[in-house]
């Protein structure tokens, strides 16, 4: 039976407050225009203020009211992301959506975060978990706030190796960015699931990109390098080879337009494009891995994730 395709139109967000992770570039700058076309306040929470600028300015082309708040935010970092979390709380605006876009994608050597932690493992998740724990009083005082969180077709690849989460012993890029957004995936699962039995009125869903044209592919695997890596250059030569196995960002962005904005969109579900292997084409539900299912796993991750980050969120009442 074919999958259901979803209508990914933008519904009216005047008056709404949007935060998206990585806004300057990639998905989150496609994310960051759609949103500000609808109306939505968006805060672009990035680590470069000029690249941000200048995301701010191409945005304003296409539509010139966007109304748009740099903030910084290095998810390497725990003391920033709390730093963001402060200041947006200090000010006190309800957060009605979030969008956990941003990412590191298979460095080649292992490189750790500020804090100690395995970049990608660190910055694709930890640094996500901590953030939505720290904004989690606006998301509530929203009142029926949306937490999106970007995954990935690697996800299926995946699963937690809680034996050595921080590929301390023999690390595998390739693996440790699946790791990274099963955790993602897994995150919002669970993050849903707590939210509904706490009553805490945040709904959370996952979203991914299929195979999408962006830099992520092409600046992450030679991250630090003088010289394109192998798999920097097997990325630009499926684009030249194989094109149509690609998507532009305006497709790609589309089944996380859908799962932060769609009132259709549902908690704890998982949406990506419905062509052959989540590859491409339009949004429909995405399927989601057994391990990423696994309620002891999900537990786990959870209070690891707790534990490394120093974030605690509320218990059920």
């Amino acid at each position: 039976m074919a999958r259901e395709t979803f209508d990914t139109e933008v519904p009216n967000l005047s008056g709404k407050l949007a935060v998206v992770t990585g806004a300057n570039s990639g998905l989150g700058f496609g994310l960051t225009t759609r949103l500000s076309a609808a109306g939505a306040d968006v805060i672009m929470a990035i680590r470069n203020q000029a690249k941000g600028e200048a995301a701010i300015d191409e945005i304003r082309q296409k539509v010139p009211d966007a109304k748009l708040t740099i903030k910084r935010l290095d998810l390497a970092s725990l003391a920033s992301v709390k730093a963001l979390g402060d200041e947006l709380n200090a000010e006190g605006r309800p957060v009605d959506i979030l969008i956990n876009n941003a990412g590191i994608m298979q460095p080649p050597q292992r490189e750790t975060t500020e804090d100690g932690f395995e970049l990608q493992f660190g910055s694709n998740h930890l640094g996500h978990f901590a953030l939505t724990g720290h904004l989690l009083p606006l998301l509530r005082a929203a009142g029926s706030a949306r937490v999106t969180s970007l995954s990935s077709l690697a996800a299926r690849f995946g699963g937690i190796n809680f034996d050595d989460p921080q590929w301390e012993n023999r690390y595998n890029p390739t693996a440790a960015y699946n790791q990274s957004k099963s955790a993602t995936l897994m995150f919002a699962l669970e993050l849903d699931r707590r939210s509904r039995e706490a009553g805490w009125g945040v709904v959370s869903d996952a979203a991914h990109p299929g195979l999408t044209r962006t830099n992520l592919q092409l600046s992450g695997p030679s991250h630090g390098m003088d010289n394109p890596s192998l798999m920097e250059r097997f990325y630009r030569l499926t684009r030249v080879v194989a094109p149509f196995a690609w998507q532009s960002i305006d497709m790609g962005i589309l089944p996380a337009l859908y799962a932060a904005t769609s009132p259709g969109a549902e908690g704890g579900a998982y949406y990506g494009p419905r062509g052959i292997g989540e590859v491409t084409g339009a949004t429909a539900r995405a399927a989601i891995p057994a391990r990423a299912r696994n309620a002891a796993d999900l537990k786990r991750l959870w209070e690891m994730s707790e534990q490394l980050t120093g974030v605690v969120y509320p218990k059920a009442n």
